[in-house]
């Protein structure tokens, strides 16, 4: 029994020590991506871009909005930002009558009048049964 939960600290203490190593080489990846120009977030909520990096002191000069500088130390930066990319809106037809439902090819509900769609639901209702 000593012998099993001996092994189970072994492997909590394992697992523990890779989760580590793996988060120290993701920071480090993460650090060699910053250079002037990159838009930021830091660990305490605040979004900037980069203006200048001093490796020697490890500080980070970060524009917060026009004008607005601040000074952080490098590792309070935690994330790079990306610019939102905008989804293609599909194509409408102009002619909404056309729209059918990929299950049975019947008219979409925006076609149907409120008594159609009540008759058709109530007769999808008898069919179950």
């Amino acid at each position: 029994m000593n012998i099993v939960l001996f092994a189970m600290l072994g492997i909590f203490i394992f697992m523990m020590f890779r989760r580590n190593k793996k988060t120290k080489e993701q920071q480090a990846t993460l650090q060699s991506q910053f250079e002037p120009g990159v838009e930021v977030m830091t660990s305490f909520g605040l979004f900037g871009r980069i203006v200048s990096m001093d490796d020697a002191e490890n500080k980070v000069v970060l524009e917060l909005s026009p004008g607005n500088l601040a000074t952080v130390h490098r590792q309070a930066v935690t994330k790079i930002v990306e610019p939102p990319v905008e989804a293609e809106t599909p194509a409408v037809p102009d002619d909404a009558s056309s729209l059918t439902t990929e299950e049975a090819g019947t008219p979409a509900a925006s076609a149907e009048t409120p008594d159609e769609t009540l008759k058709r639901l109530n007769d999808e209702g008898k069919k179950d049964n």
